[in-house]
């Protein structure tokens, strides 16, 4: 469906690369650095990053509203950009036919609920423009596809904030685009409703089989919405994946670090056999079943999510992976309790059901899992 190939976006500006000579002019900020990636048909892929890391560009870059320096966009069997290959292809956005969804809504606040989302039917040309009665079955369809058929005659700026946004996306809808983009959509609402229209919109990407391009900073959002993510660092996709693998085997300390919250443990990869790897640490060996393929000698940081730690006041026995260590703090979050655990001159964090608390001061006894700790390569 969306192909991109060796996309490059560079700025002008001299604090990337440190100055030049003036007479050679300003170095280059590269936005986007050769980026490569392919959305299947009916997929929701998520670019996710930390600000500044390439994603929106990539985005805006595809929307047509920024044009690169060089590669591909190609939307089937549409090239809406090519440059740098001997190729000069640039669509203009009006004409690329995809629906875009902004941060900031971008509702029009004069119009009404109806209007606003006949909009883009309306200003088509006259060879392309639906009949009146077509624009408003096609309205209709989608604001009852949406829940805002009660709101169809309102002024826009008579709506909650969660009802914007959902008339933001019957906008980029009824045109019935071929791309979805979406550009951190959910980012303005409170935590509550973003949650709740969090799998509303996965509930509708679904039952509409919508290709889609999400951008966001947020993991937890990149988790529970998307069939792939790429993870962007400085321009770059540094891991493209499922999100369970993503999760579960980060390719760096990076995205280990970016997504979720990890435990850090420097080791050097001892004895190794297919995905079995003995990991010496100065907490002792650890035993870890990963994809990685490293060499006997090589350092290592082992990542263990504090949800793959359990605790207990008795030593578990016949398991690998059991360290003994003093509970230094613990807090109450509701859903689980988080234990700060003193192991050596480490401090470890486990997630515990809210059933399990143990005061500080108190010994116990750690073991991990050997398929749930990841095997991260030292950048």
């Amino acid at each position: 469906m969306l192909r991109i190939d060796h996309l490059v976006k560079t700025y002008a500006g001299d604090k990337a690369r440190g100055k030049k000579n003036p007479a050679e002019g300003p170095a280059k900020v590269f936005a986007v650095n050769d980026v490569t990636f392919e959305v299947k048909e009916g997929e929701l892929f998520t670019l996710l990053g930390p600000s500044g890391c390439g994603k929106t560009t990539t985005l805006r870059s595809i929307a047509g509203l920024e044009k690169p320096d060089s590669g591909t966009i190609a939307v089937g069997d549409r090239v809406l950009f090519s440059g740098g290959n001997g190729r000069n292809v640039n669509t203009p956005a009006n004409q690329r036919g995809l629906g875009m969804v902004f941060q900031s809504y971008a509702i029009w606040p004069h119009m009404t609920v109806f209007d606003n989302v006949a909009f883009p039917l309306q200003v088509r040309k006259r060879s392309e423009r639906p009949s009146k009665k077509e624009i408003r079955e096609r309205v209709e369809r989608v604001l009852e596809t949406m829940e805002l058929s009660p709101q169809i005659d309102r002024q826009a700026t008579k709506l909650s904030g969660g009802q914007q946004q959902r008339l933001a996306l019957a906008r980029a809808l009824v045109i019935q685009p071929p791309l979805l983009l979406l550009d951190e959509p959910l980012s303005n609402l409170d935590a509550k409703l973003r949650e709740s229209l969090r799998y509303e919109l996965k509930r509708l990407q679904r039952e509409l089989g919508i290709t889609s391009v999400y951008v966001t900073h947020d993991q937890v959002e990149a988790l529970a919405l998307s069939t792939h993510i790429a993870v962007m660092q400085s321009g770059s996709v540094v891991q493209l994946g499922k999100p369970r693998e993503v999760y579960m085997e980060p390719a760096n300390k990076f995205v280990a670090e970016f997504i979720g919250t990890s435990n850090f443990i420097p080791g050097t990869v001892g004895q190794t056999q297919g995905t079995q790897h003995c990991v010496e640490t100065t907490n002792g060996t650890v035993f870890i079943e990963s994809q990685h393929r490293l060499p006997t000698g090589h350092d290592v940081v082992v990542s263990i999510r504090p949800e793959a730690v359990q605790v207990s006041r008795e030593a578990p026995t016949g398991v690998p992976n059991v360290w003994t260590g003093t509970v230094v703090t613990r807090a109450f979050l509701g859903d689980a309790v988080d234990h700060v655990v003193a192991v050596g001159k480490q401090e470890v964090r486990a997630r515990t059901n809210p059933e399990i608390s143990i005061e500080p001061g108190t010994q116990v006894y750690l073991h991990m899992d050997p398929a749930k700790i990841s095997l991260v390569p030292v950048d």
